[in-house]
């Protein structure tokens, strides 16, 4: 059976690397697809949408934005007016694992937020812990302009992640979210210079249940690897010196 392609979802092939360069080099580089659905999309297809013809895959409200279910381009559009971004009106995509037999776990997830005339203008990054709490960090250019590749935005840091970084200084953020070829990169500065380099990078194409098949069977366990990959790069921190940090 074939599904013909959602003009409002795209799926990316890809890697994520996530570079540690002190007190001692971590280094690591793992495949990954994920996918972008146009966040209007999301919400006609009601509370959860089945990405694949078997329901492998799909998509739940309640994963991202007020956590509750509801409609998410209300509570977006709300949380830019907020931050007085009223101006960004156009479509807005959302950057994410896919829950894979009904798991998923997004470090961090990406709200592509666009103008009228379709320019990048904020990006609202939704980051997890494994202790179940969440953080979103708006990034906008200071001067209202688009966001375009090699834009540096950043955002003080404000909530505890890894258990092997203090919550202290700044990210900062670059995108290049084409729909052909995409790479997100986050480098972490805690105020001593860079301490963590980081990208989710990969090639886009129309979301088919083919090709949602294709990377199924490639890699059945992905969601579950991102928590597993998590906790076994702790574990070499952990044994390679590197101090801990409460959550406290």
């Amino acid at each position: 059976m074939t599904t013909a392609a959602h003009p409002d979802a795209l799926l990316f092939r890809g890697e994520v690397m996530h570079h540690r360069v002190r007190p001692a080099r971590n280094r690591f580089i793992y495949p990954v697809y994920f996918v972008r659905l146009r966040v209007a999309e999301i919400d006609a297809a009601g509370g959860c949408r089945r990405l694949d013809p078997f329901g492998l895959m799909t998509f739940r409200r309640a994963d991202h934005g007020p956590r509750d279910g509801s409609p998410l381009l209300p509570w977006i559009r709300a949380t830019l007016a907020a931050a007085g971004l009223d101006d960004v009106d156009g479509d807005i995509w959302l950057q994410a694992f896919p829950r894979v037999l009904g798991y998923v776990f997004n470090p961090v997830s990406f709200w592509l937020c666009h103008d009228r005339a379709g320019r990048l203008r904020a990006v609202l990054a939704e980051v997890n812990n494994t202790f179940g709490e969440h953080h979103n960090y708006l990034v906008a250019r200071n001067d209202g302009e688009p966001i375009v590749p090699g834009d540096v935005v950043g955002a003080r840091k404000v909530f505890h992640v890894s258990p092997f970084c203090t919550v202290s200084g700044d990210y900062r953020f670059q995108f290049d979210a084409g729909t052909e070829r995409t790479r997100i990169r986050i480098d972490y500065d805690d105020g001593d210079g860079k301490l963590l380099l980081t990208s989710i990078a990969g090639r886009g194409e129309p979301l088919t249940g083919g090709a949602l098949s294709r990377c199924f069977f490639a890699y059945p366990w992905m969601t579950l690897g991102v928590i597993a990959r998590i906790h076994w790069q702790a574990l070499k921190l952990w044994w390679k010196g590197v101090p801990f940090h409460s959550r406290s």
